[in-house]
């Protein structure tokens, strides 16, 4: 069977109905892009590797529990689910991104001091925990653009294609997603004032 003519839905069907051995046609004419899309967001070779060996694994389990769906559009929506380990991966290790404006400034005012007293210490790290609450309640569309950007330091362009949006469109959501940090901080320093 000449697999390389079949389309992805082709492949898919065909592994569907009991062809256990399409699947490595699959992960051949697909792996570079995705492993790229997940090396160029966590910048770990070994690390890349597991979160695509997991992105398969759910590809195969989604596939096998008759839950795929998406016809004609297999690529992306492996995209998807790798895009969404990766995102889990920076939740669990709960980095806090530092957020500069456009003139360099931070704007979250999270300044490393290197001589903090331990209650300064522990305002800092209260307020990190904060923020890591915060960025969890944005819409999901601003929060990857912000981890995009921030934890794993991707430019817009490398945004756009991954996301597969305009430059424009991630830049947008990159603003709201800060506007509604702003928004969410300064609702939090009122309660907290009148607390």
């Amino acid at each position: 069977m000449k697999l390389q003519q079949n389309s992805d839905q082709d492949l898919v069907k065909l592994y569907l109905s009991g062809e256990e051995s399409v699947l490595e046609e699959l992960l051949r004419r697909h792996k570079s892009k995705i492993y790229t899309s997940i090396y160029l967001l966590v910048k770990d070779q070994y690390l890349a590797e597991d979160i695509f060996q997991d992105a398969f694994i759910k590809v195969i389990n989604t596939l096998r529990s008759g839950r795929y769906n998406e016809e004609g559009k297999f690529l992306p929506w492996v995209m998807r689910i790798a895009h969404n380990l990766v995102i889990d991966y920076f939740r669990k290790e709960k980095r806090t991104p530092v957020i500069t404006s456009a003139d360099g400034t931070d704007v979250l005012n999270l300044l490393q001091i290197l001589e903090e007293s331990a209650e300064e210490r522990m305002l800092r790290e209260q307020t990190h925990i904060d923020l890591r609450a915060m960025i969890h309640l944005l819409p999901d569309e601003q929060k990857e653009v912000l981890i995009m950007r921030h934890y794993a330091d991707l430019s817009f362009k490398e945004i756009a294609d991954l996301t597969d949006v305009s430059i424009n469109t991630a830049l947008g959501r990159m603003r709201y997603a800060l506007s509604n940090l702003r928004k969410m901080m300064k609702v939090k320093e009122v309660s907290t004032k009148n607390s």
